[in-house]
């Protein structure tokens, strides 16, 4: 019985494998071993040089700060993301009027492009034409910060725009969890005396602790790479303050030529990534609440 399921199985399966394997686990398993390698992409084949490219990166400056910008990042986008896309997914959750005008208004950043919204936002931190220095010039701030070309905001202005590009797909991720949460919940709280904040912590978040879960997971892989709005609005500038892994790898494979190189910091950063998905698993485990 058990040998015919398995023949029926597999014939189906056997091409969705062999392009899983082809175009995901083979460039997976090439990249590890170029990242072995001494290579300039076009050059004569890959020269095998162990883990030199790796431990070049322990004495490599511009490494460690690509890594902590990154490092930020991780810190920073989770933490105003998923905090502020709860909140508003909470309040529009409550017969708020004009709910449904809300979520469409908020969600629009994200079926917008990531170079449209860098080159957008570029336009809006211009020091001379750009709107919000025109607006501070405007209440009285005569000398307002060239955002993106200096080094104490650059990061802080391109957080705010990862930022209000996600909010909207996580609002609505939440909200849609909320709405499958019973109103009984929310019905025996209030008649308990809970008011809106302990309805929040004690009600809201423990029944959708999975979807949460899923959502820091999600986010902290975004911080991880940070390429598309990176290039798009710094190039990592100004002198480096900016750059992360990934926009670091490109430069070092793409414009100079050193693929084994920024193959091996791809490596790690996938690695970084792979690690901090597995640890958030683990600290958010928790029994699932049924309802």
């Amino acid at each position: 019985m058990y040998r015919n399921k398995y023949r029926i199985i597999i014939p189906f399966l056997a091409p969705s494998l062999l392009l899983y394997l082809t175009f995901v686990i083979y460039p997976y398993m090439r990249a590890m071993y170029i990242s072995l390698t001494r290579w300039k992409g076009l050059s004569k084949p890959p020269e095998f040089i162990g883990l030199e490219n790796f431990s070049r990166m322990l004495d490599d400056a511009n490494f460690w700060n690509a890594l902590g910008n990154n490092a930020v990042y991780i810190v920073v986008l989770p933490l105003f993301t998923l905090g502020i896309a709860l909140f508003f997914g909470f309040v529009l959750t409550q017969g708020v009027p004009l709910g449904k005008f809300y979520r469409i208004s908020y969600f629009f950043p994200q079926v917008m492009s990531v170079v449209a919204v860098g080159v957008l936002w570029s336009f809006v931190y211009h020091p001379i034409i750009g709107i919000l220095n025109s607006m501070l010039k405007a209440i009285g701030i005569s000398n307002p910060p060239v955002w993106l070309g200096n080094p104490t905001t650059v990061l802080g202005a391109v957080s705010a725009v990862a930022i209000w590009q996600a909010i909207g797909f996580f609002m609505v991720l939440f909200i849609a969890s909320m709405e499958s949460v019973p109103d009984h919940f929310y019905e025996a709280a209030r008649l308990d005396g809970a008011n809106q904040w302990q309805i929040f912590w004690k009600i809201t978040i423990p029944l959708i602790w999975d979807t949460l879960q899923t959502a820091v997971i999600f986010i902290m892989i975004s911080a991880t790479n940070m390429f598309a709005i990176t290039q798009t609005m710094t190039l990592g500038g100004p002198s480096r303050s900016s750059e992360v892994l990934s926009t670091y790898l490109y430069n070092e494979a793409f414009l100079n030529s050193k693929f084994g190189y920024g193959t091996a910091i791809a490596v790690t950063l996938f690695l970084i990534t792979l690690f901090i998905s597995v640890v958030l698993t683990r600290l958010m485990r928790r029994a699932s609440l049924e309802y």
